[in-house]
């Protein structure tokens, strides 16, 4: 029962961070949209920024929940890290439209972005790492350092996230199947001749 009061108030919290802004939402209003008194949500979370880090963790754990199953496909290495990529590219992007208005805090406070990918760079790391390690045993990859490289991935991912959700590739005349083809292209082939 504990467990599902405070999953709720986490999914209320999120609902009105989403509607009104985390900065616009006080404690008051968590209390009155989750039909809970502030005695009950003060049981569970100290403050309204306790309340934030919970959101961002529950919304973190469903992209590695996404993410999970990939090394366990049925498919060769190679494509199951494409397939890790841009699965991940639409769940982030789910995730930034399905929060409304924390939109515009995802793409203008750094730290706020930042606070969210530390919550799942070492799980996605971890998901990363079993895909190359098979594709190093497998013969597919030339991967040195399995575990460094997932690392140096994750953040390069990270670092096209903005561009994945405001569509700026399409900006720049490049289609959602053809940006597929070159990332697929620079990680599996590289750029040296």
């Amino acid at each position: 029962m504990a467990s599902k009061t405070r999953d709720k108030l986490i999914e209320v919290a999120r609902q009105l961070f989403a509607q009104k802004g985390e900065e616009n939402t006080t404690m008051n209003d968590i209390a009155v949209a989750s039909e809970k008194g502030r005695r009950t949500i003060y049981t569970y979370f100290k403050n309204k920024r306790e309340i934030l880090n919970a959101v961002v963790k529950a919304e973190s754990d469903k992209i590695v929940e996404k993410l999970i199953d990939i090394p366990r496909q049925p498919l060769p290495p190679e494509q199951k890290l494409i397939n890790f990529i841009f699965i991940r590219f639409e769940i982030i992007k789910e995730l930034v439209f399905r929060n409304g208005s924390l939109r515009a805090g995802f793409f203008r406070d750094i730290r706020k972005v930042d606070r969210a990918r530390r919550a799942t760079i070492s799980k996605e790391a971890s998901i990363l790492k079993q895909i190359l390690s098979e594709g190093v045993e497998k013969g597919v990859f030339r991967v040195r350092h399995i575990e460094e490289t997932a690392s140096v991935m994750i953040l390069a991912l990270q670092g096209m996230d903005v561009s994945y959700v405001r569509n700026s590739f399409a900006e720049l005349g490049i289609e959602k199947l053809k940006l597929r083809e070159y990332i697929k292209d620079f990680i599996l082939n590289g750029i040296k001749a």
